[in-house]
């Protein structure tokens, strides 16, 4: 397999409270003075934007294509920050880039998606992956990943994450070029003469029996094997009182696993309605679909960074993985604190051996593979570049 040699990856972190001192150190030692086709910026909302994508662009040169998203905690090969940001950064003639941003329609988010899909129109290069960077307070982000799909169907991979606000769930901001946007998609469509692997998983077991939604709209749940859903959950958690009880008392986070051919999609069930009986989430749950409770500990989570990354990378070979970008569910950082984020990250560094990485964690991922439906939660999706 022939690739060109000249093609290169990089990452860079800060924590600096200024933020135009937090972009240009980030920016500096991911470009480190090469020319940059693409830039991926993931920054804590806490900070002033404008200013830090000025000083990325100063880094990154006037051609590089910037995007990115603000998150909910920064990760990277140098560790996890809180406040801060992660860059990273690619180039070399073995990669085409373009970009399209798609303004959200509450009333149509699927049109959002089609329209950011259409970065990924026309690449001509052997490898190829769609990146969606997105707003993570839509109200119904699987249609805009629905949206992308109908606009490529199953050749080109779909890769993302939603955006977050340092769990203040108020407002989130993407990023393209020197603009700071809000209620966006931004669409990558990445061209590569070498592999191209990504990496779905999120180490949660299933918790027996099955239940089968017998009736749902959207993201609520109204019944649960043709019981009031909310009833039948506090009934499987050994739990007495009311909804907002139930989801305040460390159950913020109720996984929900959905059955699909290549094993479970999560859905997070985190609000119920005491007089109507209901639960939901952000993101649909078909009705008529087959689902589980499910469970994990920190081993589990830390066994699915494993899997993810090793899943990525395995599609590379017998190449060696040059970079990898991932995109981590906030829900699993809340899992790893005290200690489990430094293990995360060092079981990234073991699955991927010297490869560079950057991500975020977020509100929602987004993986098309194997026949998932490509929104996800709970989830690590990494995308690796050989």
């Amino acid at each position: 397999m022939q690739i060109n040699p000249h093609r290169w990856f990089g990452v860079g972190q800060s924590g600096a409270p200024d933020s135009a001192k937090a972009g240009a150190e980030a920016a500096h030692a991911a470009v480190g003075g090469r020319t940059a086709k693409a830039v991926f910026v993931f920054a804590s909302a806490s900070h002033d934007l404008p200013a830090l994508l000025a000083a990325v662009r100063a880094e990154a040169g006037p051609a590089a294509e910037i995007v990115g998203c603000t998150t909910m905690g920064e990760l990277g090969s140098a560790g996890v920050t809180d406040g801060g940001v992660s860059v990273a950064a690619l180039g070399g003639d073995g990669f085409t880039v373009r970009v399209k941003v798609a303004p959200i329609n509450p009333s149509d988010p699927r049109a959002a998606g089609a329209a950011a899909a259409e970065a990924a129109h026309h690449l001509q290069d052997e490898h190829q992956a769609l990146i969606l960077l997105c707003e993570g307070l839509s109200g119904r982000p699987h249609e805009i990943v629905r949206g992308a799909y109908s606009a490529l169907g199953a050749t080109v991979p779909l890769v993302g994450g939603f955006s977050a606000d340092d769990r203040q769930f108020k407002q989130t901001f993407q990023f393209y070029g020197d603009e700071v946007l809000s209620g966006a998609v931004i669409g990558l469509g990445l061209g590569s003469d070498g592999p191209i692997g990504v990496g779905v998983a999120h180490g949660w077991r299933r918790t027996e029996p099955p239940m089968v939604v017998t009736r749902s709209h959207g993201p609520h749940i109204y019944q649960l094997d043709g019981e009031p859903a909310l009833d039948v959950l506090l009934r499987r958690n050994d739990f007495d009182g009311s909804a907002e009880e139930f989801f305040d008392r460390g159950r913020q986070l109720q996984p929900l696993g959905l059955s699909r051919r290549s094993g479970e999609d999560i859905r997070v069930i985190h609000a119920g309605d005491d007089a109507e009986r209901s639960v939901w989430g952000t993101a649909d749950v078909p009705q008529g679909a087959l689902v589980w409770l499910m469970e994990g500990d920190r081993q589990a989570l830390l066994d699915g960074t494993t899997q993810s990354c090793a899943e990525a990378v395995a599609q590379l070979e017998p190449l060696p993985p040059l970079g990898v970008i991932a995109f981590d569910c906030g829900g699993r950082r809340a899992g790893l604190i005290e200690g489990g984020l430094d293990a995360e990250m060092r079981a990234m560094h073991a699955a991927l051996g010297d490869a560079p990485y950057a991500g975020l964690y977020t509100l929602g991922e987004i993986a098309r593979v194997r026949g998932a439906l490509g929104m996800h939660h709970l989830t690590l999706v990494t995308l690796a570049l050989a």
